[in-house]
Protein backbone atom coordinates (compact mmCIF):
# COMPACT_ATOMS: atom_id res chain seq x y z
CA UNK A 1 0.00 0.00 0.00
CA UNK A 2 1.14 3.39 -0.50
CA UNK A 3 2.28 5.60 2.00
CA UNK A 4 4.10 9.13 3.00
CA UNK A 5 7.48 9.18 3.34
CA UNK A 6 9.45 11.77 5.10
CA UNK A 7 13.15 13.50 3.59
CA UNK A 8 14.52 13.60 7.08
CA UNK A 9 16.20 10.32 8.08
CA UNK A 10 15.92 11.16 11.75
CA UNK A 11 13.83 8.96 14.01
CA UNK A 12 11.27 9.91 16.48
CA UNK A 13 7.87 9.82 18.00
CA UNK A 14 5.57 12.42 18.52
CA UNK A 15 2.90 12.50 20.63
CA UNK A 16 -0.12 14.69 21.56
CA UNK A 17 0.98 17.60 19.52
CA UNK A 18 -2.74 19.07 19.33
CA UNK A 19 -3.18 18.36 22.87
CA UNK A 20 -0.99 20.86 24.44
CA UNK A 21 -1.83 23.35 20.80
CA UNK A 22 -4.97 24.13 22.05
CA UNK A 23 -4.15 25.02 25.10
CA UNK A 24 -1.31 26.68 24.51
CA UNK A 25 -3.05 28.64 21.55
CA UNK A 26 -5.78 29.20 23.39
CA UNK A 27 -5.32 30.48 26.87
CA UNK A 28 -2.47 33.23 25.90
CA UNK A 29 -5.30 34.86 23.52
CA UNK A 30 -8.30 34.33 25.80
CA UNK A 31 -6.64 35.86 28.31
CA UNK A 32 -6.01 38.87 26.79
CA UNK A 33 -7.43 42.54 26.17
CA UNK A 34 -10.47 42.06 28.55
CA UNK A 35 -11.89 44.57 31.49
CA UNK A 36 -13.55 42.51 34.04
CA UNK A 37 -14.66 43.41 37.81
CA UNK A 38 -13.08 40.09 39.07
CA UNK A 39 -10.21 37.79 37.76
CA UNK A 40 -10.72 34.39 35.84
CA UNK A 41 -10.00 31.62 37.50
CA UNK A 42 -8.53 28.10 35.64
CA UNK A 43 -7.32 24.75 36.65
CA UNK A 44 -5.62 21.66 34.67
CA UNK A 45 -5.74 18.42 35.16
CA UNK A 46 -4.98 15.00 33.25
CA UNK A 47 -8.22 13.29 31.89
CA UNK A 48 -9.23 11.18 28.83
CA UNK A 49 -5.19 10.75 28.22
CA UNK A 50 -4.74 14.41 27.56
CA UNK A 51 -4.17 17.73 29.03
CA UNK A 52 -7.77 19.22 30.03
CA UNK A 53 -8.25 23.38 30.75
CA UNK A 54 -11.40 24.78 32.45
CA UNK A 55 -11.45 28.62 32.42
CA UNK A 56 -13.93 30.34 34.44
CA UNK A 57 -14.33 34.60 33.41
CA UNK A 58 -17.73 35.61 35.14
CA UNK A 59 -17.25 33.97 38.90
CA UNK A 60 -14.15 33.56 41.69
CA UNK A 61 -15.91 30.25 43.29
CA UNK A 62 -13.38 27.19 43.05
CA UNK A 63 -16.31 25.02 43.70
CA UNK A 64 -17.48 25.13 40.40
CA UNK A 65 -13.92 24.14 39.05
CA UNK A 66 -14.25 21.25 41.65
CA UNK A 67 -17.72 20.27 39.77
CA UNK A 68 -16.14 20.11 36.54
CA UNK A 69 -13.06 18.16 36.98
CA UNK A 70 -15.98 15.91 39.35
CA UNK A 71 -17.36 15.14 35.97
CA UNK A 72 -13.69 14.62 34.33
CA UNK A 73 -13.39 11.81 36.51
CA UNK A 74 -16.61 10.05 36.54
CA UNK A 75 -16.43 10.60 32.05
CA UNK A 76 -13.40 8.56 32.54
CA UNK A 77 -14.47 6.28 34.95
CA UNK A 78 -17.16 5.41 32.15
CA UNK A 79 -15.64 5.87 28.94
CA UNK A 80 -11.61 4.83 28.76
CA UNK A 81 -11.16 1.77 26.92
CA UNK A 82 -8.03 1.41 29.08
CA UNK A 83 -9.09 2.37 32.81
CA UNK A 84 -10.33 -1.39 34.68
CA UNK A 85 -13.96 -1.39 35.48
CA UNK A 86 -15.12 1.64 33.54
CA UNK A 87 -18.10 0.40 31.31
CA UNK A 88 -16.30 0.37 28.10
CA UNK A 89 -13.53 -1.61 29.42
CA UNK A 90 -16.54 -4.49 31.43
CA UNK A 91 -18.25 -4.44 27.60
CA UNK A 92 -14.76 -5.23 26.08
CA UNK A 93 -13.83 -7.80 28.54
CA UNK A 94 -17.21 -9.28 28.86
CA UNK A 95 -16.38 -11.99 26.40
CA UNK A 96 -19.65 -11.30 24.82
CA UNK A 97 -21.85 -11.49 28.04
CA UNK A 98 -24.36 -8.41 28.21
CA UNK A 99 -23.21 -6.00 30.30
CA UNK A 100 -25.34 -3.48 31.97
CA UNK A 101 -24.04 0.04 32.04
CA UNK A 102 -24.85 3.42 32.58
CA UNK A 103 -27.58 5.02 30.34
CA UNK A 104 -25.11 7.57 29.45
CA UNK A 105 -22.34 5.36 28.37
CA UNK A 106 -25.04 3.56 26.60
CA UNK A 107 -26.35 6.51 24.74
CA UNK A 108 -23.14 7.41 23.69
CA UNK A 109 -22.66 4.40 22.08
CA UNK A 110 -25.59 4.62 20.52
CA UNK A 111 -24.54 7.84 18.89
CA UNK A 112 -21.35 6.71 17.91
CA UNK A 113 -23.12 3.45 16.24
CA UNK A 114 -25.73 6.27 14.09
CA UNK A 115 -22.17 8.32 13.16
CA UNK A 116 -20.78 4.86 11.92
CA UNK A 117 -24.26 4.21 9.99
CA UNK A 118 -24.21 7.57 8.31
CA UNK A 119 -20.42 7.28 6.92
CA UNK A 120 -21.19 4.13 5.75
CA UNK A 121 -18.45 2.22 8.53
CA UNK A 122 -15.57 5.48 7.73
CA UNK A 123 -15.57 5.94 11.56
CA UNK A 124 -16.64 2.59 13.71
CA UNK A 125 -16.36 2.42 17.72
CA UNK A 126 -16.02 -1.30 17.45
CA UNK A 127 -12.11 -0.20 15.94
CA UNK A 128 -10.82 -0.91 19.38
CA UNK A 129 -9.27 -4.58 18.24
CA UNK A 130 -7.04 -2.57 15.86
CA UNK A 131 -6.05 0.35 17.15
CA UNK A 132 -4.81 -1.67 20.58
CA UNK A 133 -2.57 -2.89 18.33
CA UNK A 134 -0.45 0.23 16.98
CA UNK A 135 -0.01 1.49 21.14
CA UNK A 136 -0.65 5.04 20.21
CA UNK A 137 -1.92 5.92 24.21
CA UNK A 138 0.21 7.16 26.48
CA UNK A 139 0.92 3.79 27.97
CA UNK A 140 2.26 1.87 24.60
CA UNK A 141 5.07 1.41 22.19
CA UNK A 142 3.89 2.63 18.98
CA UNK A 143 4.38 0.25 16.63
CA UNK A 144 3.34 -0.91 13.12
CA UNK A 145 1.65 -4.26 14.09
CA UNK A 146 1.89 -7.57 12.23
CA UNK A 147 -0.33 -7.64 8.97
CA UNK A 148 -1.64 -11.39 9.61
CA UNK A 149 -2.57 -9.66 13.24
CA UNK A 150 -4.37 -6.37 11.72
CA UNK A 151 -6.13 -8.43 9.51
CA UNK A 152 -7.39 -10.68 12.71
CA UNK A 153 -8.35 -8.18 14.45
CA UNK A 154 -10.35 -6.34 11.47
CA UNK A 155 -12.54 -9.10 11.36
CA UNK A 156 -14.23 -7.98 14.30
CA UNK A 157 -14.87 -4.68 13.27
CA UNK A 158 -18.75 -3.62 13.20
CA UNK A 159 -20.87 -1.75 14.26
CA UNK A 160 -23.53 -5.09 13.62
CA UNK A 161 -21.77 -6.90 16.64
CA UNK A 162 -23.63 -4.56 19.25
CA UNK A 163 -26.75 -5.20 20.50
CA UNK A 164 -28.38 -2.59 22.75
CA UNK A 165 -31.01 -3.56 25.13
CA UNK A 166 -33.23 -1.38 27.01
CA UNK A 167 -34.45 -1.27 30.80
CA UNK A 168 -36.38 1.20 33.01
CA UNK A 169 -34.04 4.20 33.50
CA UNK A 170 -33.38 5.22 37.13
CA UNK A 171 -33.92 8.44 37.56
CA UNK A 172 -37.52 8.82 35.25
CA UNK A 173 -38.66 5.02 35.20
CA UNK A 174 -38.89 5.81 31.31
CA UNK A 175 -37.30 3.00 29.10
CA UNK A 176 -33.37 3.89 27.91
CA UNK A 177 -30.97 2.04 26.54
CA UNK A 178 -29.14 0.02 29.87
CA UNK A 179 -27.45 -3.25 28.50
CA UNK A 180 -24.60 -3.61 25.74
CA UNK A 181 -24.07 -6.69 24.15
CA UNK A 182 -20.71 -7.56 21.72
CA UNK A 183 -22.38 -10.68 19.99
CA UNK A 184 -18.41 -11.32 18.63
CA UNK A 185 -16.52 -11.74 21.97
CA UNK A 186 -13.32 -10.77 19.92
CA UNK A 187 -14.87 -7.21 19.26
CA UNK A 188 -14.30 -4.50 21.72
CA UNK A 189 -15.32 -0.88 21.07
CA UNK A 190 -13.69 2.78 22.09
CA UNK A 191 -15.56 5.96 22.30
CA UNK A 192 -11.86 7.57 21.30
CA UNK A 193 -13.24 9.53 18.31
CA UNK A 194 -16.74 10.90 20.10
CA UNK A 195 -16.12 11.04 24.07
CA UNK A 196 -14.41 14.43 24.75
CA UNK A 197 -17.27 16.00 22.76
CA UNK A 198 -19.54 14.48 24.44
CA UNK A 199 -17.96 15.20 27.82
CA UNK A 200 -17.35 18.73 27.00
CA UNK A 201 -21.15 19.74 26.18
CA UNK A 202 -21.72 18.40 29.28
CA UNK A 203 -19.38 20.55 31.27
CA UNK A 204 -21.00 23.21 29.50
CA UNK A 205 -24.41 22.00 30.65
CA UNK A 206 -22.88 21.73 34.13
CA UNK A 207 -21.30 25.55 33.83
CA UNK A 208 -24.56 26.98 32.95
CA UNK A 209 -26.86 25.52 35.68
CA UNK A 210 -24.19 27.30 37.66
CA UNK A 211 -25.30 30.37 36.28
CA UNK A 212 -21.63 30.19 34.34
CA UNK A 213 -21.88 32.62 31.56
CA UNK A 214 -18.23 33.05 30.13
CA UNK A 215 -16.08 30.35 30.20
CA UNK A 216 -13.63 28.36 28.31
CA UNK A 217 -13.27 24.47 28.06
CA UNK A 218 -10.50 23.00 26.49
CA UNK A 219 -9.67 19.16 26.53
CA UNK A 220 -6.91 18.71 24.53
CA UNK A 221 -7.83 19.38 20.55
CA UNK A 222 -11.89 20.27 21.96
CA UNK A 223 -12.58 23.99 22.48
CA UNK A 224 -15.67 24.75 23.81
CA UNK A 225 -16.55 28.88 24.31
CA UNK A 226 -19.57 29.56 26.69
CA UNK A 227 -20.63 33.09 25.42
CA UNK A 228 -18.33 35.27 24.83
CA UNK A 229 -15.82 37.60 27.47
CA UNK A 230 -17.22 39.42 30.15
CA UNK A 231 -16.88 42.46 27.80
CA UNK A 232 -19.16 41.35 25.32
CA UNK A 233 -15.70 40.89 22.86
CA UNK A 234 -15.55 36.95 21.37
CA UNK A 235 -12.83 34.69 22.44
CA UNK A 236 -9.96 34.01 20.57
CA UNK A 237 -8.51 30.46 19.29
CA UNK A 238 -5.56 29.57 17.94
CA UNK A 239 -5.73 26.42 14.95
CA UNK A 240 -2.06 24.65 15.09
CA UNK A 241 -0.48 24.43 11.91
CA UNK A 242 -0.11 20.33 10.90
CA UNK A 243 3.25 19.09 11.32
CA UNK A 244 4.46 22.75 12.41
CA UNK A 245 5.99 23.08 16.38
CA UNK A 246 3.76 23.15 18.90
CA UNK A 247 1.87 26.27 19.67
CA UNK A 248 2.46 27.85 16.54
CA UNK A 249 -0.56 28.54 14.99
CA UNK A 250 -1.68 28.43 11.42
CA UNK A 251 -4.35 31.21 12.15
CA UNK A 252 -6.55 33.04 14.70
CA UNK A 253 -10.45 32.66 15.04
CA UNK A 254 -12.87 34.55 16.86
CA UNK A 255 -15.96 32.38 18.40
CA UNK A 256 -18.49 32.86 20.48
CA UNK A 257 -20.80 30.65 22.11
CA UNK A 258 -19.66 27.12 20.39
CA UNK A 259 -17.20 24.88 20.17
CA UNK A 260 -13.87 24.39 17.42
CA UNK A 261 -12.82 21.01 17.35
CA UNK A 262 -9.49 19.72 15.17
CA UNK A 263 -8.51 16.47 14.16
CA UNK A 264 -5.10 15.84 12.92
CA UNK A 265 -2.72 13.03 11.48
CA UNK A 266 0.18 14.96 13.35
CA UNK A 267 -1.54 14.80 16.71
CA UNK A 268 -0.11 10.90 17.88
CA UNK A 269 2.44 9.82 15.06
CA UNK A 270 5.66 7.75 14.61
CA UNK A 271 8.06 7.08 11.99
CA UNK A 272 9.00 3.92 11.30
CA UNK A 273 11.80 2.74 8.34
CA UNK A 274 11.36 6.65 7.70
CA UNK A 275 7.61 6.54 6.80
CA UNK A 276 5.03 8.04 8.71
CA UNK A 277 2.10 6.32 10.51
CA UNK A 278 -0.58 8.67 12.31
CA UNK A 279 -3.16 7.37 14.83
CA UNK A 280 -6.05 7.61 12.39
CA UNK A 281 -6.86 4.33 11.21
CA UNK A 282 -8.54 3.40 8.06
CA UNK A 283 -11.75 0.62 9.31
CA UNK A 284 -11.57 -1.21 5.68
CA UNK A 285 -7.46 -1.74 5.86
CA UNK A 286 -6.56 -1.08 9.72
CA UNK A 287 -3.73 0.61 8.53
CA UNK A 288 -3.51 4.91 8.92
CA UNK A 289 -6.01 6.31 6.54
CA UNK A 290 -3.94 7.92 3.11
CA UNK A 291 -6.09 10.89 1.69
CA UNK A 292 -4.37 14.51 1.00
CA UNK A 293 -5.79 16.23 4.42
CA UNK A 294 -3.30 16.82 7.26
CA UNK A 295 -6.04 18.42 9.45
CA UNK A 296 -9.83 18.68 10.02
CA UNK A 297 -11.02 21.78 11.89
CA UNK A 298 -14.65 22.01 12.71
CA UNK A 299 -16.94 24.80 14.60
CA UNK A 300 -20.02 24.24 16.13
CA UNK A 301 -22.60 24.67 18.43
CA UNK A 302 -22.55 20.90 19.29
CA UNK A 303 -19.09 19.64 20.86
CA UNK A 304 -19.78 15.69 20.31
CA UNK A 305 -20.97 16.33 16.99
CA UNK A 306 -17.92 18.09 16.11
CA UNK A 307 -15.58 15.57 17.53
CA UNK A 308 -17.55 12.78 15.36
CA UNK A 309 -17.40 15.30 12.19
CA UNK A 310 -13.96 15.86 12.06
CA UNK A 311 -12.69 12.55 12.72
CA UNK A 312 -14.84 11.11 9.95
CA UNK A 313 -14.08 14.24 7.06
CA UNK A 314 -10.13 13.66 7.76
CA UNK A 315 -11.08 9.78 7.38
CA UNK A 316 -13.20 10.85 4.03
CA UNK A 317 -10.21 12.99 2.61
CA UNK A 318 -10.79 16.51 0.54
CA UNK A 319 -13.40 15.84 -1.89
CA UNK A 320 -15.51 13.35 -0.24
CA UNK A 321 -15.26 14.94 3.28
CA UNK A 322 -16.13 18.87 2.00
CA UNK A 323 -19.24 16.94 0.16
CA UNK A 324 -20.26 15.24 3.45
CA UNK A 325 -20.06 18.72 5.44
CA UNK A 326 -21.31 20.68 3.23
CA UNK A 327 -24.19 18.74 3.75
CA UNK A 328 -24.49 19.11 7.61
CA UNK A 329 -25.91 22.63 9.23
CA UNK A 330 -24.82 24.83 11.78
CA UNK A 331 -21.20 23.47 10.79
CA UNK A 332 -18.03 25.71 9.46
CA UNK A 333 -15.36 23.77 8.55
CA UNK A 334 -11.21 24.73 7.63
CA UNK A 335 -9.34 21.51 5.85
CA UNK A 336 -5.56 21.45 5.71
CA UNK A 337 -4.01 19.56 3.43
CA UNK A 338 -0.52 17.71 3.78
CA UNK A 339 1.30 20.11 1.33
CA UNK A 340 -0.55 23.09 3.03
CA UNK A 341 -3.09 24.17 0.80
CA UNK A 342 -6.09 25.10 2.91
CA UNK A 343 -9.99 24.62 2.08
CA UNK A 344 -13.05 26.61 3.85
CA UNK A 345 -16.44 26.78 4.23
CA UNK A 346 -18.11 30.52 3.61
CA UNK A 347 -19.37 30.53 6.59
CA UNK A 348 -15.63 29.99 8.46
CA UNK A 349 -14.67 32.55 10.33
Amino acid sequence: MKLFHRTSKKKHIIKRTTTFTMILAVIPLILSGCTRNIEPISRTGFYFDTVIQITLYDTEDGTILDGCFALAEKYENLFSATKEGSDVWNINHAGGKTVTVSEETAALLVTAADYANTTEGVIDPTIHPVSALWGFGSDGEAHVPEDNKIKEALSHVSCDNIRFDTAPSEETGESVYRTVTLTDPGAAVDLGFIAKGYIADKMKEYLLAQNVKSACISLGGNVLAIGEKPDGSPFRVGIQEPFAASGKSLETIEIKDTSVVTSGIYERCFYENDVLYHHVLDTATGYPVENELAGVTIICPSSVKADALSTACLCLGLEKGRQFLDGEKDVAYLLVTRDGAQYRSENFP
